[in-house]
């Protein structure tokens, strides 16, 4: 295929556009910095101008593309990763403009082109508990994608936006849409960095629901979504099999969740973000964990 991916030089995007460019793609990253990885064209885009935009997306991102007779600009697919990555970074207003603009514009040209599948990235915080004010619990566990999202943040409140904007696209296309709900991404050399204190003291992980998405696994899962069709518009939540602490389940719902409804019963070491609708849909499979580099303590 060939993609049109935008934040491939963030800290996810990446390790997605690698894994992509190894089974065969080709990628134009499209970003304000480039990513210099030797097969992937980088082209600077500002993404809150929507002529930047169509522009990019109908001209040749490299020079042997000159050559083609005649050139044939749509790409297969938009896979949707660039965004001030969370509040606190910059003011709130400027976080949601910048994030639901540029969404905005990338599912309007992308469809408005004729391109019929759009991969986005949507974010755990939408179900308004990684930056609430103050210890918020979810209304049960584990968190499907059915779980009330009403966040206070403007980051968050950016994806829940953006996600009411590509099922909108959606029903008025046609086209398959599919929001990655995704949670804390972890790079692989991040679990001897952090993952000690997350062992020892569980409660820095309770905003993440003790989850997190090992951004190998991850490109897993925008690989198989890329290559399942039909679907129209859904959305996944994205994270690994285990938690990201030592403690097991029932700590977990004894010390962090009492009072909240445990909706089946749940593995001892189980994540409490749900992947089962990426895995029975989509055939997710995860395969990285702290425990392959990392001793259980307990």
């Amino acid at each position: 295929m060939r993609i049109f991916f935008t934040g491939g030089t963030g800290k996810a995007g990446k390790y997605v556009v690698e894994h992509l460019l190894e089974q065969g793609h080709q990628v134009t990253n499209a970003d304000l910095e480039p990513l210099g990885l030797d097969g992937v064209d980088d082209l600077r885009v500002d993404l809150t101008d929507v002529g930047q935009v169509y522009s990019a997306l109908t001209a040749p991102s490299n020079q042997g593309q000159l050559d083609a007779e005649p050139y044939n600009p749509p790409y297969d697919a938009v896979v949707h990763f660039a965004a001030i990555p969370r509040p606190m970074l910059e003011s709130d207003s400027e976080t949601f403009r910048t994030n639901i603009l540029a969404h905005y514009n990338v599912l309007e040209a992308a469809t408005r082109l004729g391109i019929r599948k759009v991969l986005f990235a949507s974010s755990e915080t939408t179900y308004g508990i990684c930056f609430a004010q103050g210890d918020r619990k979810p209304l049960y566990v584990p968190v499907d994608e059915e779980h009330p999202t009403v966040p206070e943040d403007s980051y968050a409140m950016s994806k829940v936006a953006g996600e009411a904007v590509a099922q909108s696209f959606q029903q008025r296309t046609g086209a398959d849409i599919y929001g990655l709900r995704i949670n804390n991404v972890i790079e692989p050399h991040e679990y001897e960095e952090y993952f000690g204190d997350y062992l020892k003291d569980p409660s820095l992980r309770r905003r993440n629901v003790f989850a997190y998405i090992d951004t190998r696994d991850l490109a897993q899962l925008v690989r198989r979504a890329l290559e399942t069709d039909g679907l129209g518009y859904e959305v996944f939540n994205v994270a690994n099999a285990d938690m990201s602490v030592a403690a097991k389940t029932d700590e977990i719902l004894r010390d962090f969740y009492e009072g909240v409804e445990v909706r089946r019963e749940l593995g001892p070491d189980e994540t409490f973000y749900s992947i089962e609708k990426a895995r029975r849909v989509l055939g997710y499979s995860p395969e990285h964990s702290w425990r392959d580099v990392l001793a259980d303590p307990r």
